[in-house]
């Protein structure tokens, strides 16, 4: 391999390209004034460049050193993506999950003890993310996604279906809950999270004009808190109320339960195939979603 000036040579000479200042990039790097000095005139002597013009105390790069520190600088930065990318891929005990910030929130965290005392050596890392992202970009071993399956590049299993229901605090109103889907349709109504209460009022039969929801926020965890704080009722999916409904923190309303259009899928790419930490996990997941899953078939 050809000559290499050291590493703390080059990482001086950038900080002081950078900075215009040996006594500034002796502060950056935690050196003194001096060790960066001899570094700079060291690199110097072993290259027969000169890097710096000195006129009294201050630097101005040459030519040829304005160029080398712009490379420098690209190489620096390769090396510390390079290292960036290996200390944080996963090892073999640690699983990286990619999740849906609402589906952790209101259905997986209560869920995971259970895999932590099946398998107390998985180290599980929860990513979340708001919709599709690239496995391989993001350094995750697999994912759970909402939608239609379908999608090139990735392994993919259904999970389950959800479904959405009209639900409330039963502090809402003081107490006074709707009682029928009029007087839902009638009640302060939060919109948003993937749902749409117009096709919720089709398959309840209200006809006629939609009445205006009092609030609209596009996230679904979002939704859920201001329907537990009382501030409205919310047409929200299955999977995110089921735990709050069990605990009575919210209550169901009148009216049907319908389907939601995308279901849950498990996604992960080719290189987690076979991989023990994921079947582990893959294992597991298919079955609390199958005790999930009887457990609605009994209510």
């Amino acid at each position: 391999m050809a000559r290499l000036p050291p590493l703390s040579a080059l990482r001086a000479f950038e900080a002081v390209a950078r900075l215009g200042s040996m006594t500034r990039a002796a502060a950056e790097l935690h050196l003194t004034h001096s060790a960066i000095s001899h570094q700079i005139r060291a690199m110097e002597d072993e290259l027969e460049v000169l890097l710096f013009l000195r006129q009294g105390k201050r630097l101005q790069l040459t030519d040829a050193g304005r160029l080398y520190a712009m490379q420098v600088r690209h190489a620096l930065g390769a090396i510390a993506s390079a290292t960036e990318e290996l200390v944080t891929r996963p090892k073999p005990h640690q699983l990286a999950v990619g999740t849906l910030a609402s589906f952790t929130s209101h259905w997986l965290l209560a869920r995971l003890p259970d895999l932590q005392r099946r398998h107390p050596t998985l180290q599980v890392q929860l990513h979340t993310a708001p919709g599709f992202s690239d496995l391989n970009l993001e350094r995750l071993d697999c994912a759970v996604r909402m939608g239609q399956g379908g999608w090139d590049g990735v392994h993919q299993e259904l999970l389950f279906r959800d479904q959405q229901l009209v639900v409330a605090s039963p502090g809402f109103a003081g107490g006074a809950l709707p009682k029928t889907v009029a007087e839902v349709h009638a009640a302060r109504r939060i919109a948003g999270g993937g749902v749409s209460w117009r096709v919720w009022f089709d398959h309840a039969g209200v006809t006629g004009p939609e009445l205006p929801c009092s609030l609209w926020i596009n996230d679904a965890n979002s939704v859920v808190e201001a329907v537990l704080q009382g501030q409205a009722v919310g047409l929200i999916r299955r999977s995110l109320a089921n735990d709050l409904l069990q605990s009575g923190r919210l209550v169901p309303l009148p009216g049907p339960v319908i389907d939601y259009p995308d279901p849950y899928w498990l996604i992960w790419p080719q290189r987690s195939e076979g991989l023990e930490k994921f079947l582990l996990w893959r294992d597991w997941l298919h079955g609390v979603v199958a005790g999930y899953l009887a457990g609605l078939s009994e209510n």
